[in-house]
């Protein structure tokens, strides 16, 4: 059987103070002017070697060599391009804000949006982007920008302590498009358009050879009738050129980003296209959200950035790893929430059909959020969690001795290193590290798991998962 395969990946950080401080004020004043004190410098997100596993300078289980806190122990040098993505500063994501923003919304002040237009039509990627390229001349004054925040309920955009920008309401009634509700989709936007302008340019494939996109972030955007009647796919594809695609949003909270990947393998296996886009982008609601914990610890505010990621799933070529579409690992409705069935369902049924162990799998990789964010709330590290939960199924099952417990954690958990972004951590960020591991010999194949807290939406009480396997291209 001829399996997809994943020809091409990125990951794309952004530093994002300014947006941060923004959701703090939206919490209260006070939090605001202690976060101001804790704010990394761009430098520090750079040299923080989770941030460099993201991009792919270190390989995730690097992390485990460098003492904790990674915070005090930054890396000697640090570079903002790595093998699978970059991380970029705020101002220019702010000039990418505006370049996708199709109804004039983005306000930015003169001079700072002619200097960001110089600095991104020199970046090698984004340069290519419809709207840095064909840029107009529709910035406004200093005055203008705050006399809409002080009387058009427009908010503030702020870089360097200074406000350069704003961001304006859609609509007067609606409630869907006020100017925060606008800035967290362009956000969740702009962000998804930097990591794919990325994947087209270090893999070379052209925006009008793109089929189709599936957008898996977790923001939906509407008006009052229709509050998540998105797409935010087919705005990606029109920023990013790709005339030729279509595309339409998959939304499960954080396992939706393993759901787009599964029905992209499953619309390229099928025949229906060929090249097939998965990407998202990150969440600006998210910013800061254990802010206050991580200022009781007396540590700097990690959750100052941005995750967005894309694939190109496409059809076998004989060389990249394949995706096994036979073998989908789900937590079905009837599966009940008793962790034991749970990763019975999720773990155990998709290995078994294919004839292999808990101990065959080279990496598991699940809720990869970053232990430093998430530890100090008391949530534990949950990336090792859910691979304590593997090996016990591995002892049930009579594939590991009890004895074993650790060392095979140790090597077949891949530690979390991804900020805390919903849906961004949620697995797929060692896609790109799985497949670069497999073209090089050193691992056979990986599972990539997804977890989705659904009962947040309130309409039912389950949770969701999924799985899949990827594997060497058998040729």
């Amino acid at each position: 059987m001829k399996y997809p395969v994943i020809k091409g990946t990125s990951y794309t950080l952004i530093q994002t103070p300014g947006l941060l401080l923004q959701q703090a004020t939206l919490k209260g004043s006070q939090l605001s002017h202690s976060i101001k004190d804790q704010l990394r410098s761009f430098d520090s997100v750079v040299r923080y070697p989770p941030n460099q596993a993201f991009i792919g300078n270190l390989l995730p289980e690097d992390l485990l060599n460098i003492p904790r806190p990674w915070y005090n122990n930054a890396l000697s040098e640090g570079k903002r391009q790595g093998k699978l993505g970059e991380i970029f500063p705020e101002d220019e994501f702010l000039g990418v804000l505006d370049a996708v923003d199709v109804y004039g919304l983005v306000c930015l002040e003169a001079g700072f949006k002619q200097s960001i237009l110089q600095k991104l039509r020199y970046h090698p990627a984004l340069c290519m982007l419809k709207g840095i390229k064909t840029a107009q001349n529709d910035s406004f004054s200093n005055e203008e920008v705050h006399e809409m925040i002080e009387t058009r309920e427009a908010l503030p955009l702020i870089f360097g302590g200074q406000i350069i920008g704003c961001v304006r309401k859609a609509t007067v009634s609606d409630s869907n498009l006020t100017a925060s509700r606008v800035l967290e989709n362009l956000t969740a936007k702009a962000s998804a358009v930097a990591a794919l302008q990325l994947l087209l340019s270090k893999t070379g494939l052209k925006p009008q050879d793109v089929d189709y996109i599936i957008e898996a972030s977790e923001e939906a955007c509407g008006d009052n009738r229709q509050k998540g009647g998105g797409s935010f796919a087919k705005s990606i594809a029109e920023a990013c050129s790709c005339s030729n695609a279509s595309g339409a949003d998959t939304r499960a909270f954080c396992a939706a980003p393993v759901h787009a990947l599964m029905q992209a393998a499953a619309l390229v296996q099928s025949g229906i296209f060929t090249n097939v886009i998965v990407v998202a982008g990150g969440c600006s609601a998210k910013l800061g959200l254990n802010a206050e914990i991580h200022l009781e610890h007396n540590m700097p505010v990690l959750e100052d950035i941005l995750g967005a990621f894309a694939f190109h799933i496409s059809k076998d070529d004989g060389i990249n790893p394949i995706i096994r579409t036979d073998l989908i690992g789900r937590m079905n409705v009837g599966c009940g929430d008793s962790p034991q069935q749970v990763y019975h369902s999720l773990i155990a049924e998709p290995l078994t059909k294919g004839g292999y162990r808990i101990v065959d799998m080279d990496r598991y990789a699940a809720e990869l959020v970053n232990p430093e964010i998430i530890e100090p709330t008391g949530c534990g590290d949950i990336a090792k969690r859910n691979y304590s939960m593997i090996a016990s199924l591995g002892i049930l099952r009579g594939e590991i001795d009890r004895s074993e417990i650790e060392e095979q954690i140790h090597r077949f958990g891949v530690p979390g290193f991804a900020p805390n972004q919903g849906h961004i951590p949620s697995g797929v960020p060692y896609i790109g590290p799985a497949r670069d591991l497999i073209l090089g010999n050193k691992v056979n194949q990986v599972m990539i798991i997804g977890k989705g807290s659904l009962f947040l939406g309130k309409l039912t009480r389950l949770y969701d998962a999924l799985s899949l396997i990827i594997q060497r291209n058998p040729k």
